[in-house]
C-alpha cells in the first residue's frame, strides 16, 4: 500500500475535519496516511512519499487559506522537481464568489503541475452551496483517486 502525505489548509475548520476524515478512511483500506497540521516541503515532498493529497478551503479572493500559504510559498521558492508524484486535490468553496470560487485549489493544481506532479483525477471542487457535509462527495472521489495509486 502506499504513503500518502495530506495537507490541509482551513479557515473555519471543515476543510480540517474533511482532511481527518480521508486521512482516517485512507488508513483503515491500508495505506500509510500523515495529515500535516503544519507541512513543510522537508517533511512533506522530501521525505519521499508515494502520493500528495491537498484539502484546502478557499478563502477572500480565492487565495489560499492562511495556514497553508508558507508551504505554497516555500514550494514556489525551493521548486522542489516531484517527478511524476501522483496527487490529488479536494477544494471547498462557495460558487457565489464567480471567477474565485475555489481559488486556493486552482493555484495548487497549477504549481503541482509546474513542479511535475501527475494528477490522479481531476480536481473535486466541493460548493458549499450545494453540499452540506463534503464528505458525501469527497469519500467516493476518494476511492477512486486511492484505486488509482
Amino acid at each position: 500500500m502506499a504513503i500518502i502525505h495530506l495537507v490541509c489548509g482551513t479557515v473555519y475548520g471543515a476543510a480540517e475535519q474533511l482532511a481527518q476524515t480521508l486521512e482516517k478512511k485512507l488508513n483503515d483500506s491500508g495505506h500509510q496516511a500523515v495529515l500535516f497540521a503544519d507541512p513543510t516541503v522537508a517533511a512533506v515532498i522530501y521525505d519521499k512519499p508515494d502520493a500528495l493529497l491537498v484539502v484546502t478551503s478557499t478563502t477572500g479572493q480565492g487565495d489560499v487559506p492562511d495556514n497553508l500559504v508558507p508551504f505554497f510559498i516555500e514550494l514556489k521558492n525551493t521548486f522542489p522537481l516531484l517527478s511524476q508524484l501522483p496527487y490529488g486535490i479536494i477544494t471547498l468553496g462557495d460558487s457565489s464568489y464567480g471567477d474565485t470560487y475555489c481559488g486556493a485549489g486552482n493555484q495548487f493544481e497549477d504549481l503541482l503541475e509546474e513542479l511535475g506532479g501527475k494528477a490522479l483525477l481531476p480536481r473535486l471542487n466541493i460548493d458549499s452551496l450545494e453540499t452540506l457535509e463534503p464528505e458525501q462527495e469527497a469519500l467516493p472521489w476518494l476511492e477512486q483517486w486511492s484505486a488509482a495509486l
